[in-house]
């Protein structure tokens, strides 16, 4: 049966799943399942107290939560409602939820525990449109400030659907009938680098869309198992979460991005969805791990990664194994890779990376282990999916094909350009930002640079504002750099400056942990990382690091310079978006002084 809508998706899997498990997570320190019928029951029960709210068909309705399951199932709420979902980042100070529920127009407002909502109750006073707020976890308090808008908790808010239950049953059905494929679902504020979020606004077509493409890359059967943990206010884990559901996949929630390694383990997913900066500190624990074990352990493990290489350019190259490649195989997982296996899990099938270029370094490294990273690439306007590589078709350092149903093409300054049907219709009430990328010939201007090979495999080089142009001329790609960087486990984070300078130079941020065992090894001792990053000896290794990034690169994008910063950058410092990436103009900014001191005049 098709779909017009998000909300018919939902339900007629409810219908199909049956008592089978739909979620899974972790109460009480044990992990519970959750039926598809009893989601569905909750998630009617919320609908319909919305509808008892006041809620209209259209309305907005505001999320400000971490990922967990009760995300979801407010969504979906939301969406058989006939309302629409206006995620934020629970990370967003005050003022940033007052801008996103004034620009929307949210009149309800889900918040996910007693800090979120004393946030809100902060800035209460500044949305005069929102009339009513969820609290998904916790007792709302006996008072609050006045002219507040209504406080109640989950429980109460799935009360008053089932007390209203015979009184507007039928119009959540009509409601949820009603909404056509054109109508708008949600609107996702991109986070940004600077001032306020654009809000873009995407269909439930847009999502139908991106879905169906999605199923011809995400091959596994009903039941099987996702670990989420990445953040739903973003568009990759909220299409994550879409995917469970329209594959009647088990989405498990993870508890925390700490408790990683843990979940993990008890989960046991047959794939996971992931930005590079998780790939790149279990790359990192692992080279640490082998640096740190006898030379007769650093030989085998070298021997098994070499066998692992092997394998992994029999399969890109679709030769089948020699007997002897596979005996030793068989035994290089045996005795090194089957502890990283079970460390992710055991049952691991392939990951998906997205977000922000992953090294090819590392996603050859994996594979040479016998864990496929399928790389891809999408954006918030795109739903957010446009090429992506697949298990039996996929080049490592590239981002794969086209999604079937989009077309790519490179435009001539080197911009890719997207069409396709899972493409947003723009940018909510910011007409000038929305006729700037999106055209009337439906292509959409991504603003990153590209390049499509002979088999339509998409390279990202880099962002077109993110392009360096050296005062002498020459244009540098900074990520290709930074990704160099970051190869090494020592460094934690890069980033590389000088549009507009004689020479490139880069800021970085070093693992402590890396750090620490250095500097004990080094005789330094236990000193502060503030400390250690001054001293000549951490300033050497650091500088071998960059030689041996520089002779990777032309000369005219060799670094000169670079300083070594007395901590990492945080998303609480404003210096990371919340799915991890550098926010360039935030670190130049908190950073002037050292850049400055990095080109003496």
């Amino acid at each position: 049966m098709a779909e017009d809508n998000l909300a018919q998706m939902f339900w007629q899997r409810v219908a199909r799943g049956g008592d089978r498990p739909a979620q899974l997570m972790r109460i009480g320190g044990r992990w519970t399942e959750v039926s598809w019928r009893a989601l569905g029951d909750e998630v009617r029960e919320l609908a319909l107290g919305l509808i008892a709210l006041g809620r209209q068909r259209g309305d907005a309705v505001a999320l400000l939560a971490q990922s967990r399951a009760e995300w979801v199932r407010a969504d979906f709420a939301i969406f058989s409602a006939g309302c629409v979902t206006i995620p934020i980042y629970p990370s967003y100070p005050p003022e940033g939820i007052v801008y996103i529920v004034n620009d929307s127009a949210a009149k309800t407002l889900f918040v996910e525990d007693a800090g979120q909502l004393a946030k809100a109750l902060q800035v209460a006073k500044e949305m005069p449109g929102l009339d009513s707020i969820v609290l998904i976890d916790g007792t709302p308090p006996a008072t609050t400030p006045a002219r507040a808008p209504r406080v109640l908790d989950w429980g109460s808010l799935r009360a008053l659907g089932r007390q209203g239950r015979a009184q507007h049953e039928g119009e959540l059905a009509e409601r949820i009938a009603a909404r056509k494929s054109q109508d708008v679902a949600t609107i996702v504020y991109t986070s940004g680098t600077t001032g306020h979020p654009k809000g873009v606004v995407q269909t439930h077509g847009n999502h139908l869309a991106a879905l169906r493409a999605a199923s011809a890359i995400v091959e596994l059967p009903e039941g099987a198992v996702h670990l989420l943990f990445l953040p739903l206010a973003h568009s990759f884990a909220r299409h994550e979460a879409f995917i469970g559901i329209h594959r009647g996949f088990v989405t498990a929630f993870a508890e925390s991005l700490e408790k990683l390694s843990e979940n993990l383990k008890d989960v046991r997913p047959h794939f996971i969805c992931s930005v590079p900066r998780v790939f790149e500190k279990v790359y990192a624990k692992v080279r640490a791990g082998v640096d740190a074990g006898s030379p007769a352990k650093r030989k085998i493990f070298h021997w098994a990664l070499g066998v692992g290489r092997q394998v992994s350019q029999h399969a890109r190259e679709g030769r089948p194994l020699p007997v002897g490649l596979r005996l030793q195989q068989a035994l290089a997982h045996k005795l090194v890779f089957s502890k990283l296996h079970q460390a992710l899990g055991g049952r691991l099938e392939f990951c998906v990376s997205g977000g922000a270029p992953l090294s090819r370094e590392i996603a050859e490294f994996f594979h040479a282990v016998g864990i496929l990273i399928l790389e891809g690439y999408g954006l918030t306007e795109t739903c957010p999916i446009l090429s992506a590589n697949r298990r039996q078709r996929f080049k490592f350092g590239t981002v794969g094909q086209a999604f079937p149903g989009v077309e790519l093409k490179i435009a001539e300054d080197g911009e890719i350009v997207a069409r396709g049907a899972n493409i947003a219709i723009g940018y909510y009430r910011k007409p000038e930002e929305t006729a700037e990328v999106f055209k009337p010939d439906g292509w959409f201007h991504t603003g990153d640079i590209g390049q499509l090979d002979a088999e339509g495999f998409l390279t990202i080089t880099d962002r077109k504002k993110d392009l360096i142009k050296t005062a002498g001329g020459s244009y540098i790609a900074p990520q290709h750099i930074e990704n160099l960087l970051k190869g090494d486990p020592f460094v934690s984070q890069a980033m590389v400056h000088g549009d507009r300078r004689p020479y490139p130079v880069a800021l970085l941020t070093l693992n402590p942990d890396e750090l620490g065992k250095f500097a004990r090894a080094a005789g330094l001792g236990d000193k502060p990382v503030a400390e250690l990053v001054r001293h000549p000896t951490v300033t050497e290794r650091v500088g071998r690091i960059v030689d041996a990034v520089n002779e990777k690169l032309a000369t005219y994008s060799r670094l000169k310079r670079f300083a070594v910063l007395p901590g990492d950058f945080t998303q609480e410092g404003g210096e990371l978006t919340p799915t991890l990436k550098v926010k360039r103009k935030v670190v130049s900014a908190n950073y002037a002084d050292v850049i400055e001191s990095l080109y003496p005049s």
